[in-house]
Order: C-alpha cells, then sequence, then structure tokens
C-alpha cells in the first residue's frame, strides 16, 4: 500500500500548504434572490486573497431543477444560467436591464433572470462585433459533443412544461431522428437561447477565473459522482444508465443507513451500466472532467466510493435500507482518466462506509481524501478524524456543506461532549467558538484546510446550506458583506501565517 507521505506528486499547488473557504456562487451577495458570477464574485476573490487564502471550493455549477440542488442537474457539462452576470451583460451593452424587482421570491427572481437574458440575446445578435461572434461559433464547434443534445433537451423539456423527458411524446423521447429533426425546426429560437446562455456563462466564468489566478486563487469545483434521471445525458446516451425501454430506472443509487439518517438515502439517480461505460473506454467519463477541468483547477469526487463498489437500490424501494453493494471497475476508470490527463487533480470524499478496498484505491492513484472535525469527537482516540490522525496527503474541513455550522453543531452536543472538545482543544470554548475549530483545522498536518464561510462569520443555527435526505428549504443560505467583521481579513491572515499556509507580507 502506498504512503500517504509519498503521495503528495499529485497534489496541484507548488506550495503544499494552504487554506480555502467554501461558498457557492448562490451564497454571494446581490440584488436577487441568489448570487452569481457579477461584482461580488471578484470582491470574494479579492477577500480571499487578502486573508491569505489560495482556494475557492463550491459546489457543482450546473443547471438545477426545482428544488435548486446542484447535485442533482439538468447536465453534467452545462453551467447555471441562473449564475450568469446581469451587470456583465450590460457592460457590454447587450442588455438594458428593466427595473429589478424589489425583495422578490425565488420564483420571481429567476423569471426575471430569464428573461433579461432573452432582451440580451436580443441585443447580443444586433450588435455588429465580429470577434464575440467568431468566439461564439468557435465555442458552439468546441462544445459540441454536448451542447448541441443540452439544448434540444432543455428546448423539449420547456415544450413539455418541464416534465421529465420518459414522460415526452415516444418519439422525442426515444430520439428518433424524424422527430428530433422537427423538433429542431419548431424550436429554433429556444435553442438558440440555450446556446447564447452557455456562451456567456463560460465567457463569465473564465474571466472571473482569470481573475482569480491574478490574485493566486485556485478554484475548487465538486463532481457528483452520479448523474440525474432527468438529464440531457441520461436522455441523448441512456446506454450507459439502467433505465428501461420507456426510460424509466431499474436501479438507483443512495447510501445505506449512516451519520446523516438512520434508513440511508435515497438519491434516485439511475446507476452505471459499467460494463457499456469500460466497453467504450471510459469515453463518457472522460469527456465529463474534461469540461470540468477546464473549468476548475482541482476537483472533488462526491462519493468517491462509489468506483469501488455503489450501492444499488431497486427503483421504487421504500428506503435506502433494500439496496446492496455492487462492485465498480474504479481502478479501470482511473487509470483511463490518467492516461487521458496525465495530470489528474482529485480529492476524494471518502467519507461514509469506507473499507480497505476503497482506501486501496484512492492511495493507489495518490488522491487525498477528507478529514471532517465534525465528526472526529466521539471518545475514541483512534478517530481518522482527530488531528493527530490526520495525514499530510489530505483535505481537512470544520464541516462541509452538508454539515451544520461549527456553533450550532457545538451547540447541540451534550455536556460530555462539549467537556471533552475542550480537553481536546485545550481552550476555554464557550465564547468563542468556532474559532478554536478553525484553529484546530488550520493547525492540522493536513496540507489543504477548507473552512465553510458560515464558519469564518461564526453563524449559529438556520445557517446551513444543506440538510441531508430533506429536498425541503436547502441550497438557500446567503451572507451579506456587512457580517464581515472589518477585521475578518487581518485575522484569517494572521492565522493563515502561523500556521504556515501563507507567507507572510507585511
Amino acid at each position: 500500500m502506498l504512503d500517504e507521505r509519498t503521495a503528495s506528486s499529485s497534489w496541484p499547488f507548488q506550495h503544499r500548504r494552504c487554506s480555502g473557504l467554501l461558498l457557492h456562487p448562490t451564497s454571494l451577495p446581490g440584488e436577487l434572490s441568489a448570487g452569481d458570477l457579477g461584482h461580488n464574485a471578484y470582491r470574494f476573490i479579492e477577500f480571499l486573497a487578502a486573508s491569505g487564502i489560495r482556494v475557492w471550493q463550491m459546489l457543482p455549477l450546473g443547471p438545477t431543477h426545482e428544488d435548486g440542488s446542484p447535485y442533482q442537474c439538468l447536465s453534467v457539462h452545462a453551467g447555471n444560467p441562473l449564475l450568469i452576470s446581469l451587470d456583465w451583460l450590460v457592460d457590454r451593452g447587450w442588455l438594458h436591464k428593466p427595473r429589478c424587482p424589489v425583495n422578490a421570491n425565488i420564483n420571481a427572481s429567476e423569471t426575471y433572470r430569464l428573461n433579461c437574458l432573452h432582451l440580451a440575446r436580443i441585443g447580443f445578435e444586433t450588435t455588429p462585433d465580429t470577434s464575440t461572434q467568431q468566439a461564439y461559433i468557435a465555442f458552439q464547434a468546441e462544445h459540441a459533443h454536448w451542447l448541441e443534445n443540452y439544448a434540444l433537451y432543455i428546448a423539449l423539456r420547456r415544450e413539455q412544461n418541464q416534465q421529465a423527458w420518459w414522460d415526452w411524446p415516444a418519439e422525442e423521447r426515444d430520439r428518433k431522428p424524424a422527430a428530433l429533426q422537427k423538433a429542431k425546426q419548431r424550436l429554433s429560437q429556444d435553442i438558440a437561447q440555450v446556446l447564447f446562455e452557455q456562451f456567456v456563462f463560460f465567457s463569465q466564468w473564465h474571466e472571473l477565473k482569470g481573475y482569480a489566478h491574478q490574485h493566486g486563487i485556485a478554484l475548487f469545483g465538486d463532481v457528483p459522482i452520479f448523474v440525474a434521471h432527468d438529464s440531457a445525458e441520461v436522455w441523448a446516451q441512456r446506454e450507459y444508465f439502467s433505465v428501461d425501454a420507456q426510460g424509466k430506472a431499474e436501479t438507483v443509487a443512495g447510501v445505506p443507513p449512516d451519520y446523516f439518517s438512520e434508513t440511508g438515502q435515497y438519491w434516485g439517480n439511475p446507476q452505471y451500466r459499467w460494463d457499456r461505460l469500460q466497453e467504450d473506454g471510459f469515453s463518457w467519463w472522460i469527456e465529463r472532467l474534461r469540461t470540468q477541468l477546464a473549468l476548475f483547477d482541482l476537483l472533488r469526487i462526491d462519493h468517491f466510493r462509489g468506483f469501488e463498489a455503489f450501492w444499488e437500490i431497486p427503483a421504487g424501494a421504500e428506503t435506502a435500507i433494500e439496496g446492496h453493494w455492487v462492485k465498480a471497475p474504479g481502478e479501470a476508470l482511473l487509470q483511463a482518466l490518467h492516461t487521458a490527463f496525465h495530470h489528474l487533480p482529485l480529492v476524494a470524499e471518502d467519507l461514509g462506509i469506507i473499507t480497505p478496498e476503497v482506501e486501496r484505491l484512492r492511495l493507489a492513484f495518490k488522491l487525498p481524501g477528507m478529514k471532517i472535525l465534525q465528526f472526529a469527537f466521539d471518545g475514541n482516540s483512534d478517530n481518522p478524524y482527530l488531528p493527530h490522525n490526520h495525514q499530510t496527503h489530505s483535505v481537512v474541513y470544520t464541516g462541509t456543506h452538508d454539515n451544520d455550522t461549527s456553533l450550532s453543531w457545538y451547540q447541540g452536543l451534550s455536556l460530555d461532549e462539549r467537556q471533552r472538545l475542550r480537553d481536546y482543544l485545550g481552550f476555554d470554548i464557550e465564547t468563542n467558538m468556532p474559532w478554536p475549530l478553525i484553529r484546530c483545522a488550520l493547525a492540522s498536518v493536513a496540507d489543504m484546510a477548507i473552512l465553510p464561510m458560515q464558519d469564518v462569520l461564526g453563524l449559529g443555527e438556520g445557517n446551513r446550506m444543506n440538510l441531508p435526505g430533506t429536498v425541503d428549504n436547502n441550497w438557500h443560505w446567503r451572507f451579506q458583506w456587512a457580517q464581515l467583521p472589518t477585521t475578518l481579513a487581518a485575522q484569517l491572515h494572521h492565522l493563515n501565517v502561523l500556521y504556515g499556509r501563507c507567507e507572510h507580507t507585511g
């Protein structure tokens, strides 16, 4: 077995030790109901740089379903058009924004954004700019392998009142060539709108990425291992997924009972037909990562253990308990990815039920794992999440997007558990939590330490991003600039210098 200490050759940063903040762009401040890739994203990058932080981690960027979950996207390649900055479009003269709704709810805000995108496309098409038009044509050619199917899928889905693709008329559901050709003609304007939105999203993203790099900030993305059933990829490439002739799922993904749920989690994503993927040289996965590696400097593989074995649940089962483990060809997949990309900057989300086989797979490909401090203090000195058991080639978190804030978590502990935490950290933490836990993460030997934005703001109950196993009231959390103490950047910078995660600059 490969020793963790010798596994750092795949680490993607020149400086071994660094820190990051976890914040999805929708959580940025702004005048509408969710943040975007506009001015506040640039200001956030400046805050990271001033704090001595070199990594911005976020959730998947794809277009979401109605529940807003970035882990159940309409495409594994496309960007979410609701993240597009309207000000960027105004700056280019393509949009004269209508009056912005005041205190609009989510639906009204999204409708306003989409209406503005329609107006911007008209402005784009009527503005003579040869270089931009050429860039638009080049973008479509570069991304044609997924973009054409995605644009048609979205146009058909809108025509069908957002019904899932397996409930469409059979000829369109089953992608009969004549039906698709008629749909392309009938829905040409809707398709053009989707193409424009994707061009704008990718253009804005690469400008933002360039600004981040100018400030020494790396972008850390997230790749869900599974794909939403109602997605362009399952519709267009169903041979790779466990669905029947009518498109209904046969077996679905989830996890057995764990820390987050006594009955496990029934995710509902169709399982892969791994034999077909392997027959094609894993080209589907290679193309998926190619898109994401163009967007990000580093990627987290969500539910990495599914590459070694996955929890297969019969479609329609009442709970995930009815599932069972099935082996996956993870070694062959990762070898194919390494061959395709040579440098593969991945982090394995190795939480939950992790077996020696999963560990061997992760270490064989030199992938850092994750250490969550909120999981550490159960009274067992062998707990792998305790800092004295950390390895250098790993990423330590106070908590993730699936955890409560560290302050709220601490306030929910029993008196005995609080005392155990105080004994371990050696702090009087009653009055200044979560900073002792933040210090603990930054002091860890783990090469990278990631802090949720909620924790550095010291936020308590009611500020978590997601509660696993639920679908309501998730993914909406946001911060406001007024919540940041004027000394916060200096405080973080001091701690990053103190624990060797950035250089002293003053």
